[in-house]
């Protein structure tokens, strides 16, 4: 005789994961990109959406935001401005009490520290630097701040920065740099029940990659190594890990790098695969 486990009532609806949850997405600018993946699929599982655009893109981010399910509202804010992030906080304060979440999805270099790593002078390096990895600190600390008692959850985006790639140049140091920050976030955010933690996705066709010189180099890389399919034009994998790190099914994971990139990185060289 089958009897119900203990501690589960049987009929009981299965909440969604993120229900009720309040969450910052930044970094939406094109409905291609993985932020805007991330916000499609947080609004269906249940959670409310507030995003956070870089003033120059407020109305891309808007066209975006008017394409989900359900209202969503969009504030402009420049994350290395703490006049903005101050303002971004009152407004959450305002608009909800706290926050249980946020995703950054924040990074950019000028174009010559894009297309190499020798000759730059070390102004383009520092604005990468403060954009790409200063303002994941901001996000944790406007966590640590905004946080309810029952904790939260801070998520941002990485790529492998464990080897040199023929391409990414300074963005390569500007991960390296991210990944190494997210360990102390997760430390100093410990106390307030705040995780820390980083997605590491493979090559997918966004805005953002856009501007890196000869991406197509990565997109082949990765029909070559990656034991799994790996479709370039498709963030819904990437989105889902997210969530997943944003929900209540990760709380007691911090200070962690998931892969969602097919299996590239753990791979020594290409595959030698079967001719079809």
């Amino acid at each position: 005789m089958l009897r119900p486990l203990a501690g589960v009532t049987v009929g009981r609806r299965n909440p969604s994961v993120l229900d009720e949850k309040r969450l910052l997405i930044s970094g939406i600018v094109t409905g291609d990109s993985i932020a805007a993946a991330v916000a499609r699929r947080a609004l269906l599982a249940g959670a409310e959406v507030l995003v956070a655009a870089f003033p120059r893109d407020l109305a891309a981010a808007e066209t975006v935001a008017a394409t989900f399910t359900g209202t969503v509202d969009v504030v402009a804010v420049d994350a290395t401005s703490q006049e903005d992030l101050s303002m971004l906080e009152e407004h959450v304060r305002q608009r909800w009490g706290h926050l249980d979440g946020a995703l950054h999805a924040i990074a950019f270099a000028p174009q010559r520290a894009l297309a190499g790593v020798m000759d730059v002078p070390s102004v383009d390096v520092e604005l990468a630097m403060r954009t790409s990895v200063w303002t994941y600190s901001a996000f944790g600390r406007l966590l640590s701040r905004l946080a309810p008692s029952s904790g939260a959850s801070l998520v941002g985006l990485d790529f492998d920065s464990a080897r040199a790639w023929p391409v990414y140049n300074w963005m390569g140091p500007c991960k390296a740099a991210l990944r190494s920050l997210n360990g102390y976030l997760a430390r100093d955010l410990g106390a307030r029940r705040v995780r820390a933690n980083l997605v590491a996705a493979g090559p997918l066709r966004t805005r953002a990659a856009s501007g890196i010189l000869d991406f197509e180099v990565l997109i082949d890389s990765w029909s070559r190594q990656a034991p799994l399919p790996w479709d370039p034009t498709d963030a819904s994998s990437v989105a889902d890990a997210v969530c997943f790190l944003l929900s209540d099914h990760s709380r007691s994971i911090t200070g962690e790098v998931l892969h969602v990139d097919g299996g590239f990185h753990a791979m020594a060289t290409s595959l030698n695969r079967p001719a079809e």
